[in-house]
């Protein structure tokens, strides 16, 4: 005999393996007729025959708004590394093991296994632009797979008939084109290989991906000194013994990408090597001999071969982007997070290019407030926990970014870390005028330093190196699909709040918007936040009801 347990919980509990969440009453929920909104169904069951009963159940979603209701299996995956030697109390655990975060689609008739004296979820969407405005709701029935009843669930909605507007924030989560010909074993640019592209900017492009890396040539990001990443070459570049040529073929391929899923800003590979600019990034020359990897680690930065080739290289590549989307949606970079130990390097590099990409958008990592007050890095896109020194000094048009180093304090997306601390984030980019944000690992599936792949369902911290889920967003699912994560959907609600926040800006300006802020979660600043779910609620109750007072009048 089987006997399960089912409870509705918020979509901000990590439903752990060891104890019942919290339980959440499925109260009428509104939402703008284009947001999306989720909750989870946790279950459990209690089982002592060693497999003669059943512990696989059923789950139906019937009524007028099951349409728009997606559901997904939540599953496990390895936290062999949930964090740093130093860490602060907002963790769920500091300790290895298998946590919640992976979102497997479920099929319409597909069982799902209780756990015997475990606790597991599903993951239910709601897309309300699939629905009319008005009131609506719709049921979750579990049944035995033997179709006995269990169990059910009503949760009513109201859709009103206002919609977010569009997010108004640059976004990057670094896209590994590699990675995707690595872990799918397809050739690069082969006709699969674009297909399974395709697949994941779609899906980057639903996390609010507006601008996407492109690797005119294998961007030299993560990369072992000497080592080197699979190359994907965008731009075929000939060598005729004088002159370079450019092919821009793949180039165009791959801005048709992005314009069919909206992605309107173009993001270079980096120009110069990471850790200092010393080097040229690898790239693939044909000559009358034949294909020679002419630039790469064995090729200094500055005053030679590589500089020669940048001016012919840039003026190309400008003019083609220029045709293509415009040279105000194109981001160039010099070299990642230049350090104090390596400005001069890194400034010389940069003085190599400065005359070719005057009047472009240029844009680097940074931590250093001594660096950028020098003048090296003009549009630094700042670390959040070095990001108050900026916001202090009177720096304006600020991006952000997080990584393995933003640990303590401030919000990241670590699976270790509750799903609050990750949604924060879009509440904190409003509080601060924040202009863009940036993250090195949307498919990251190498070991640091891409000294080896990794299968991202075994190992999630790049091989013992950044706490686990700072490298990928999404996982790699079958026939080069991706499958999303707790994480990725936490962080789309953060650009809901967000863009709420705009809409409440749009009816009541700035000044009443912030104190909304203030009325919902105190003073907030990147190392100082609510930290618990609660604040989300108050946020979003508060706002709905003084815009619909503002439609009444």
């Amino acid at each position: 005999m089987t006997d399960f347990t089912f409870r509705l919980t918020d979509s901000l509990e990590k439903v752990l393996p060891a104890g019942p969440p919290p339980l959440w009453q499925p109260e009428r929920t509104t939402l703008l007729r284009n947001q999306r909104w989720h909750c989870q169904l946790a279950y459990t069951c209690a089982n002592d025959d060693f497999g003669e009963s059943s512990t696989f159940f059923r789950v139906r979603c019937t009524g007028v708004a099951a349409p728009a209701v997606t559901l997904r299996r939540v599953d496990l995956v390895p936290c062999g590394y949930p964090c740093h030697g130093t860490w602060d109390d907002n963790y769920l655990t500091t300790t290895p093991g298998l946590l919640p975060d992976l979102l497997v689609p479920l099929g319409s008739d597909e069982t799902v296994r209780g756990m015997p004296a475990q606790w597991r979820s599903l993951w239910v969407t709601l897309d309300a632009a699939r629905l009319a405005p008005g009131d609506s709701e719709f049921r979750l029935e579990l049944t035995s797979d033997t179709g006995a009843p269990l169990a059910d669930f009503t949760v009513p909605v109201r859709v009103l008939d206002q919609a977010l507007p569009p997010l108004a924030l640059y976004h990057t989560q670094w896209f590994h084109a590699d990675c995707l010909a690595d872990y799918y074993r397809v050739p690069v640019f082969s006709e699969e290989h674009w297909r399974i592209l395709d697949n994941f900017i779609a899906s980057a492009a639903a996390h609010g991906v507006n601008m996407l890396l492109t690797p005119v040539f294998t961007p030299p990001l993560d990369t072992a000194k000497g080592g080197e990443r699979t190359t994907v070459q965008l731009v075929e570049i000939g060598w005729d013994g004088e002159r370079y040529r450019f092919d821009f073929t793949r180039l165009r391929r791959w801005v048709e990408l992005c314009r069919k899923h909206r992605i309107t800003e173009i993001e270079v590979a980096h120009l110069f090597t990471q850790w200092g600019a010393v080097c040229a990034p690898k790239i693939w020359v044909n000559t009358p001999a034949g294909p020679e990897k002419r630039f790469g680690w064995h090729t200094p930065a500055v005053g030679g071969e590589y500089t020669r080739f940048l001016r012919e290289f840039l003026p190309a590549l400008k003019e083609e982007l220029d045709r293509l989307v415009g040279l105000d949606h194109v981001w160039f970079h010099i070299s990642d997070e230049p350090h104090d130990h390596e400005k001069e390097t890194y400034a010389a590099a940069k003085a190599t290019v400065a005359d070719l990409l005057a009047g472009c958008h240029v844009i680097d990592a940074l931590s250093s407030y001594a660096v950028y007050r020098e003048g090296i890095v003009e549009k630094p896109v700042v670390c959040c926990d070095q990001l108050q020194t900026f916001v202090d000094q009177g720096v304006t048009g600020l991006w952000t970014y997080y990584c393995t180093v933003q640990a303590i304090d401030v919000p990241n997306r670590f699976i270790a870390m509750p799903s609050a601390r990750n949604r924060i984030l879009g509440a904190l980019l409003y509080q601060y005028g924040i202009e863009g944000f940036l993250h090195w690992g949307f498919n990251f599936y190498n070991a640091q330093r891409s000294v080896r792949q990794i299968d991202p369902f075994r190992v999630t911290d790049a091989d013992g190196a950044f706490p686990s889920g700072d490298p990928f967003l999404v996982y790699p699912g079958p026939d080069g699909a991706p499958w999303e994560s707790i994480r990725g959907e936490v962080l789309k609600d953060a650009w809901q709040d967000l863009r709420l926040l705009r809409l409440y800006e749009s009816r009541f300006g700035r000044a009443r918007t912030l104190d909304l802020l203030r009325q919902t979660g105190g003073d907030i600043t990147f190392s100082r936040y609510p930290t618990g779910k609660d604040f989300f609620a108050r946020l979003w109750t508060l706002a709905l009801a003084r815009l619909q007072e503002a439609d009444a009048v």
